[in-house]
């Protein structure tokens, strides 16, 4: 069959292929323009770690200005702001200065100290605090990568110190076989409480923040109560607390007796070891990590969610109860109700810093452990309150939640390397 077009209606199938590749292209609301692979610079600066040293030093900055409007020197100075505004400014600086530096010496550092030991023992006092909030943050991280809100730490952490202190008083035995059983005390005692927590979970589908919480509550007045009778009481006391821990049921010291550092702040270095195994090189942690992601799509995979809801507050629990033993037979030695402390809560800030990583959990911790432990020093060098600490940690956890927030300040990179472009269709059209 012939055609019948006429010549200026003939399409030229090369013109009309030159025509599509040089012609722009369908213009549509939004487009997606892909950036070179960022760097490792780049991806390490905008990653968890380069916002958590963001945030941590946007916690001081402010905090150094809370400490600055707060010295008497600077609001005096402030009242002739206007006429000499340098003595305002170096009132301020000398005065943020002072008490960080203050801060830094009594958690890392003494130069001033008369002996090696006493300039070493600030470091040593910040392992040792730092040491069960090791545990406990990581008791927390690991519950958030499996999903669940595990501010139970504070009453898993009781209990495991409740154990531990009632083997240790109790148990008689050599030094060799008492550490290793008060060990596993804690790990039963935290992992009991932390495993009903998941029990009901799984079984009820209640909510896991209202059960740790109650839970909570149960232990603390649970060794209130214990502690004021003849199974813990010390004899011919009426307060509440025990008997002092036997020298064979003691933590032993890992720098002599000079200094505090004992024995769980290993254990708290295998923990993490453990945790990061556990999390990316075993099966158990992938179907941890598969339910925290998406537990309707690990379902549908075959994966059992009720289960892992049972193994990882089991695993939290455990965790939580050797600070609870860390607590009892490393720095305290003695079993009271205020033995847990505030470690439960703080452990959910140590978590977030981490970005519930192990080893980010661990450094977590260490900064906490130099806050606590600088804190004493700073109050007493400079006269700045101690609880310019809490403010810092309440800081950072603000900026932990806000990482545009953080990127902007300190102009960190997007790790991604992808940038989103709106356009109209018609300014493209335009534009083409």
């Amino acid at each position: 069959m012939s055609d019948n077009k006429p010549a200026a209606e003939q399409v030229d199938p090369a013109q009309t292929a030159k025509s599509a590749a040089t012609s722009p292209a369908p213009a549509t609301e939004s487009q997606t323009v892909i950036q070179p692979k960022p760097s490792t610079f780049a991806r390490i600066a905008g990653g968890n770690i380069g916002l958590s040293i963001g945030a941590a030093l946007a916690a001081f900055i402010v905090g150094g200005l809370l400490i600055a409007a707060t010295d008497p020197a600077t609001q005096a100075a402030s009242k002739y702001f206007f006429a000499r505004p340098i003595d305002t400014l170096s009132a301020g600086w000398s005065a943020a200065y002072d008490a960080y530096m203050a801060l830094l010496q009594g958690a890392i550092f003494n130069p001033n100290g008369r002996t090696f030991n006493q300039q070493l023992r600030p470091i040593t006092e910040t392992l040792t605090v730092a040491t069960p909030l090791i545990f406990a943050g990581l008791a927390v991280a690991l519950s958030f990568r499996a999903g669940l809100f595990n501010i139970g730490a504070q009453g898993q952490l009781i209990l495991g110190a409740l154990v531990s202190g009632w083997v240790a008083l109790n148990a008689g035995l050599p030094l060799v076989a008492m550490v290793p059983l008060i060990i596993v005390g804690g790990i039963v005692g935290g992992a009991l409480w932390g495993g009903i927590i998941g029990v009901l979970k799984a079984k009820t589908g209640a909510h896991e923040v209202i059960l740790s919480i109650m839970m909570n509550y149960i232990a603390a007045n649970l060794l209130v109560y214990l502690l004021k009778t003849p199974l813990l009481q010390r004899a011919g006391s009426s307060n509440p607390i025990s008997e002092k821990l036997p020298d064979t049921a003691v933590f032993p010291q890992l720098l002599g007796p000079a200094f505090r550092l004992h024995l769980g702040f290993i254990v708290a270095i295998l923990a993490v070891a453990f945790v990061w195994w556990l999390l990316n090189r075993s099966t158990v942690g992938f179907r941890l990590r598969a339910v925290g992601a998406n537990p309707h799509a690990a379902r549908t995979a075959g994966i059992k969610v009720a289960s892992g809801y049972i193994i990882v507050m089991a695993l939290s629990g455990a965790l939580a109860g050797l600070a609870g033993a860390a607590q009892v037979a490393g720095s305290e030695k003695v079993l009271t109700t205020g033995i847990a402390g505030s470690l439960g809560f703080d452990a959910i800030t140590v978590a977030l810093l981490g970005r519930s990583k192990p080893v980010g959990t661990f450094f977590a911790a260490l900064l906490f452990g130099a806050f606590r432990a600088g804190g004493v020093s700073m109050q007493v060098s400079t006269g700045t309150s101690i609880d310019i600490v809490l403010v810092l940690q309440a800081l950072i956890v603000l900026f932990i939640a806000a990482p545009p927030l953080v990127r902007s300040i300190f102009h960190l990179p997007d790790p991604t390397g992808k940038t989103t472009k709106k356009k109209s269709a018609q300014k493209k059209a335009v534009e083409a």
